[in-house]
């Protein structure tokens, strides 16, 4: 796979934020095919940095109604990645 393929977008939530900020974890939203030791060496060439961990969680779509129809978002994979002491992604902050 190409990195950029495996990394589709970063999560930016309120427990995303305080992850980031206290534990140094960011969180992506990646390749539902990818794993971990793919991930880790997409970030570490996407954006310069050392990865210590990853976490990776599947996360199914939620049924949800289009009127009177039921419909299913599609499910997907998330990557919590922790980086080394010191290390940052810069996209993230001033945000």
């Amino acid at each position: 796979m190409i990195d950029y393929g495996i990394i589709k977008r970063p999560l930016t939530t309120e427990k995303t934020t305080v992850q980031r900020e206290t534990d140094n974890q960011y969180t992506f939203e990646v390749d539902r095919r990818a794993n971990r030791i793919e991930i880790k060496r997409a970030v570490e060439q996407i954006f310069e940095v050392r990865v210590d961990t990853v976490r990776t969680q599947h996360v199914k779509g939620k049924i949800k109604m289009r009127g009177r129809i039921p419909g299913k978002r599609k499910d997907w994979k998330k990557a919590i990645v922790t980086l080394s002491a010191g290390e940052r992604i810069d996209i993230f902050e001033g945000a």
